[in-house]
């Protein structure tokens, strides 16, 4: 819809109609003034002509005045129009050479609020993005350059002839491992990106939100048996409407993360139960636990609240970032409680479900 100027108030017209009545009587005051001295020479002719030469005089001088206004106004009018549209073009110029701390005052420019704005807001934006850029750049040369170290460094050690069997399997399996920690990091990568497109649309379909998770506990079943944790699990008859394979990772990941905090002989529980019109899954174990300081980050990307355990283990600080992206993807939400030395409890909400 179009701006419409606002329409002058009583005062403003009044003030209008006696300026006009006023530069009306001053021009015919000096229309006569002119013409007396002209008629002083000439003689004075009729009064007829008289009156039609004293009033073509005041228009002449009307029109005069307000040329000369018109004038004086639009060259006034000029040189801010002109600043301003160097002062946009320097903007965008820095714009789009990489500096995003442009910053436009419209009061200091006599710009337009909204534009000015517009242009704060795009250079901020801008600059955000580039941040983040730069943070994921450093952060993937991280995660990338350090299992590249150790299988760099431990492929020079195989070349020794003196190692011994025993020596030459443990340098071995530090490659493997370095290895599938870079196959993993690299998966990851590729499952956010390709959630990242908003266009993504999900394959939402009903399967047996239960047997999922059983089925994910049990193909875990070697890590949790190998450091004899105590797994628990309450899961109802519970049907899901959403994308079977992306919770699936959800489950995955957040087990994943139980097992390999959990100390030997610890203990991880599973529950799922109707809360309102949604289901929640809960995920709890007990473990190192999470410290408060490190609860608020731990949805970052690469973030990783014991990086020194976390490298040790195998983990690129990517796990809980895709498990958030595929909760709200749902529209459902995710929290966590946890408390140091006790252990940690993951509970997500998802509608869509049919619990019985």
């Amino acid at each position: 819809m179009r701006n419409e100027r606002p329409r002058p108030g009583p005062p403003s017209v009044i003030r209008g109609i006696l300026m006009l009545i006023l530069i009306y009587g001053s021009a015919l005051a000096g229309g006569y003034g002119i013409t007396a001295q002209i008629y002083r020479v000439t003689g004075p002719p009729s009064e007829l002509l008289r009156q039609v030469f004293s009033g073509l005089t005041a228009l002449a001088l009307i029109a005069m005045v307000m040329g000369l206004t018109a004038s004086w106004r639009m060259g006034r009018g000029q040189r801010p129009h002109e600043n301003i549209h160097d002062i946009l073009t320097d903007a965008l110029a820095q714009i789009a050479r990489g500096n995003f701390d442009v910053f436009l005052d419209a009061k200091a420019t006599d710009m337009h609020h909204d534009l000015a704005e517009a242009i704060n807001d795009m250079a901020r934006g801008l600059g955000n993005l580039e941040t983040m850029r730069q943070d994921f750049i450093s952060n993937v040369s991280h995660e990338i350059q350090s299992p590249l170290t150790s299988i760099s460094g431990f492929a020079g050690l195989l070349k020794k002839e003196d190692l011994s069997a025993e020596q030459r399997r443990r340098y071995a399996e530090i490659i493997e491992a370095e290895s599938k920690r870079l196959s993993s990091l690299s998966e990851n990568l590729l499952k956010l990106t390709t959630l990242d497109n908003s266009k993504l649309p999900l394959n939402r379909q009903d399967f047996r939100l239960d047997k999922q998770l059983e089925h994910v506990a049990l193909l875990l079943e070697p890590q949790w048996s190998a450091k004899n944790l105590n797994l628990e699990a309450e899961l109802p008859l519970c049907i899901l409407c959403g994308d079977e394979d992306l919770l699936s990772q959800v489950w995955t990941n957040l087990l994943h993360n139980a097992i390999k905090f959990t100390p030997e002989g610890g203990q991880i529980s599973i529950g799922l139960k109707q809360e309102g019109d949604a289901a929640q899954v809960t995920i709890g174990d007990t473990g190192i636990g999470i410290g408060p300081e490190d609860r608020i980050h731990i949805f970052e990307r690469f973030y990783k609240a014991d990086k020194a355990r976390a490298r040790s283990a195998g983990g690129n600080g990517l796990g809980l970032s895709l498990v958030k992206k595929i909760v709200d993807l749902h529209g459902g939400s995710i929290r966590v409680e946890s408390t140091i030395g006790e252990g940690t409890t993951f509970e997500i909400f998802l509608s869509g479900l049919h619990c019985v």
